[in-house]
């Protein structure tokens, strides 16, 4: 979010760099921020793998994906730029000789630069490797300058409350905590990012956003896909800790935080993690009440039949990992007293649409009441995938000789406005490279937003559900429906 500056020269380590999220999103990031003018001057990306890898062989590689990847087309001439960039480095995580040898090639591009470089820890392996990479990098000191060094960590950051704060003791043993950039990619899609805009940059829509005018907020991340090839990965986690620990609560905490003083990203992530704190917590015997789990069986997703979860590769058959997931959450503030916050993600569902619907109380008394009209709700949409687009929703005289009424919208396109938008991760990484921290989690968030979930978590590990319990191709499970319909609502 920090304005374009002159950045540092930087080298930027890649641990895991021949993996999926490597391939398909960093490497893309990278090119499209190069060819964009975005990267410092000097740079270097050194892609660590254990194979016994040539520079060229990693290189075509990294063309082949670019070509499926980037947002940008591949030319020669861009490629042979990029490319002159990239070193392959053949490296062990858990051997501190392979971490000594970093440090050499680290200090001979130190010399090109004819300066201390930046350096730009990304962890993109596996959460169990985290521990082993911090201890190796401060056994070395591979990261001894906390002015210019940091580290990108991807989530999940733990997998419950007390693994997190044990994680954020690890890493406060070798890194300042401004130096440790805990990710989540939705941060960085741009309709997101506009929340801060559109309710900080506008007087019509601040005075209006609280209980006073707020009937209910919705915040829904649905995905066509199943598990596809991550069926051991999820089995350990499912929809709960997957997306709203963290995507859903972070977008949640986008749409409820009070005004900050000003940008400054200390200043922001206060007003978040005040928003987390407010979250009122869920009794263990009130769960069932609150929260909804599912898991896909057999369907129709898009005219192609789909196998239940049960049935995906490294899934047990008595699987009791949810699928699906939908909370109801309030937060005890003066803003959003009696405010239902309504979160929902699943896989397999109907169509794939991450959305955030605000809807508006309807008036006290209309001058249409007593006609046989039917007014719609005041609704603000907030599109974030795959459309990107904001909406607002009112009535309006439909055009003619009678006074009849009919729901409208307005609404700002972004692909209207910028067909070619960055990606998140270009966002994100850019921020890294800054040093901006705004749109990145502290230590202190990660941790409210485990005990947001906790006693859920807790007792969907302790119960048995009756999987499955909802058609691939639909909207999730009954029980979801009768969530918001106790409060006289109805998912949009």
């Amino acid at each position: 979010m920090t304005e374009n500056k002159a950045l540092h020269p930087t080298t930027i380590i890649i641990f895991g760099a021949t993996g999926d999220l490597a391939k398909r999103k960093l490497f893309p990031a990278f090119y499209n921020l190069y060819i964009d003018g975005r990267m410092p001057k000097g740079f270097n990306i050194v892609a660590l793998g254990r194979a016994d890898n040539t520079n060229e062989y990693f290189k075509n590689y990294i063309k082949e994906n670019l070509e499926n990847f980037s947002r940008k087309k591949i030319t020669s001439e861009d490629w042979a730029g990029f490319q002159a960039h990239i070193t392959y480095f053949q490296h062990q995580l858990d051997e501190e000789s392979s971490y000594k040898n970093l440090h050499q090639k680290l200090k001979e591009l130190d010399t090109v630069y004819g300066t201390r470089g930046n350096r730009l820890f990304y962890l993109s392996i596996g959460p169990n490797f985290v521990s082993t990479i911090s201890n190796h990098i401060k056994n070395t000191s591979l990261a001894s300058d906390p002015k210019r060094d940091r580290i990108i960590i991807e989530k999940p950051f733990g997998h419950d409350k007390q693994s997190a704060i044990e994680l954020n003791g690890l890493l406060a043993e070798t890194f300042e905590e401004e130096q440790i950039y805990r990710i989540d990619h939705y941060l960085g899609k741009e309709t997101v990012q506009n929340i801060l805009a559109f309710r900080f940059g506008n007087s019509i829509f601040e005075p209006l956003w609280d209980h006073k005018y707020i009937e209910s907020v919705q915040i829904t991340v649905a995905e066509e896909v199943g598990v596809e090839t991550r069926g051991s990965f999820y089995e350990q986690t499912g929809a709960l800790r997957d997306m709203i620990q963290n995507h859903l609560l972070q977008i949640l905490c986008m749409v409820a935080m009070e005004p900050p003083a000003s940008l400054e990203s200390g200043e922001i992530r206060d007003r978040k993690v005040d928003v987390l704190k407010s979250i009122r917590r869920i009794s263990e015997d009130q769960v069932d009440h609150y929260a909804v789990r599912g898991q896909y069986g057999k369907g129709v997703v898009n005219g192609v039949q789909a196998k239940a979860y049960r049935q995906e590769e490294g899934i047990a058959e008595d699987s009791n990992t949810e699928t699906f997931a939908a909370v109801k959450f309030y937060l005890d503030n003066e803003r959003w007293q009696d405010v239902p916050f309504y979160v929902r993600t699943g896989k397999k569902m109907k169509e794939k649409h991450s959305y955030i619907t605000i809807q508006f109380k309807p008036l006290p008394h209309s001058t249409f009441s007593e006609s046989s009209q039917q007014l719609s709700a005041n609704r603000l949409i907030i599109n974030i995938q795959p459309l990107m687009d904001i909406r607002l929703q009112f009535m309006a005289k439909k055009p003619g000789l009678s006074l009849v009424l009919k729901p409208v919208e307005m609404i700002f396109d972004n692909f209207a406005c910028q067909e070619d938008t960055p990606e998140a991760y270009e966002t994100l990484l850019l921020d890294a490279l800054l040093g901006d921290l705004t749109l990145f989690m502290r230590s202190d968030q990660v941790e409210e937003a485990w005990d947001v979930v906790k006693t859920i978590q807790e007792a969907w590990q302790d119960g048995k559900a009756s999987f499955p319990n909802y058609e691939a191709g639909g909207w999730g499970p009954q029980e979801s429906i009768a969530l918001v319909e106790r409060q006289g609502h109805s998912w949009v």
